[in-house]
């Protein structure tokens, strides 16, 4: 195969896998062979082992973190600051992309930045959806009080009021409360509930501040 057929294979896909290469009569370790080749020489980036991107300037395409990372890590969602920023709960803006799984946690440094994968157990991979990140380019983000809920249950002494306090919560009355109290229970945990009342209670003064002003 030669680039040029690379690239009319993946047209505008951001990321694409090996498998997309193999389908029909091919010798694998040729194909193998040839995609170390093009990484090595700066014509594709890997962005883990079996997923590339085309490497600027050939890409047609640029790849959002956020799709990246759903396709790194198959039953993830990108979510903890990464989603709070994304819904601008928190004002940093966040060079790590952070997502959500029910396999091994691991981290990955790659062309298009680093990604963190934190792990939970099977009943808590909910509370999220699909959002449109590009134009053309969708990802499974958390909405964002499951996002907070996730970087809650993942820290340690989460649920205290100077831990929330220095998350720097901005626009906290975008929050569904009912939601955010809903998947808190559903989670039947208390160091979750006990969050979410701080919570209500923070959105309940950042409010009573701006009538104020």
């Amino acid at each position: 195969m030669k680039f040029q057929e690379l690239l009319t294979l993946v047209g505008n896909e951001p990321v694409f896998d090996t498998a997309l290469l193999l389908a029909g009569d091919v010798r694998r370790q040729e194909i193998q062979r040839q995609l170390a080749r093009w990484t090595q020489n700066g014509y594709l980036n890997q962005v883990r082992r079996g997923l590339y991107s085309i490497a600027p300037p050939y890409q047609h395409v640029t790849p959002h973190p956020f799709l990246i990372a759903n396709r790194m890590v198959k039953a993830s969602y990108v979510s903890c600051q990464s989603a709070l920023a994304w819904h601008n709960l928190i004002p940093e803006y966040t060079p790590v992309t952070v997502s959500i799984t029910t396999q091994r946690p691991g981290t990955w440094e790659t062309a298009w930045g680093r990604f963190v994968f934190r792990h939970v157990k099977t009943d808590l991979l909910f509370g999220y959806t699909a959002v449109a990140v590009t134009t053309n380019q969708q990802a499974f983000v958390a909405y964002p009080e499951k996002a907070l809920l996730d970087l809650v249950y993942l820290t340690t002494n989460g649920d205290e009021l100077l831990f929330l306090q220095g998350l720097r919560l901005q626009n906290l009355e975008r929050l569904d409360q009912e939601r955010m109290l809903h998947f808190a229970e559903r989670t039947g945990s208390i160091k979750l509930q006990r969050a979410v009342g701080l919570l209500q209670t923070m959105a309940q003064e950042q409010a009573s501040e701006f009538e104020t002003l």
